[in-house]
């Protein structure tokens, strides 16, 4: 599977933002998705993830209530619709996908190339 996220930019505090990342190659409708980010001098920190048939979705509590995660399986695309933005969520945002269901970075097997998000006045 190979990964485009798409869709950054730079956004006043309390704008909107929503990401894509398409997906090439077979079977997109079998792994579960996810996004993460990573600003500049910290680690890559889970956003949220969504499974394979779109039922299920989870978010970290930064975002929950302002970030959605979801899926259009005959698009081979998955979104993140962020609003509510803060200058902390500023970072490149990355899509990834695996076979399980986790938060964690290294139980992903597929990695898009990143889109930058910058929020600022």
């Amino acid at each position: 599977v190979q990964l485009q996220a798409s869709g950054g930019g730079l956004v006043q505090p309390g704008g909107s933002l929503r990401l894509s990342c398409a997906a090439s190659g077979h079977s997109f409708s079998s792994y579960n998705m996810g996004w993460f980010r990573q600003a500049p001098g910290k680690v890559r920190e889970f956003v949220a993830r969504i499974s394979w048939s779109g039922a299920g979705t989870y978010y970290a509590d930064s975002v929950k209530g302002r970030f959605t995660i979801s899926r259009d399986n005959a698009k081979n695309t998955v979104y993140l619709q962020m609003n509510s933005l803060k200058p902390e969520d500023t970072a490149v945002y990355y899509c990834a996908a695996g076979a399980r269901v986790t938060t964690n970075p290294y139980e992903y097997d597929y990695w898009g190339q990143g889109t930058k998000v910058t929020v600022s006045s």
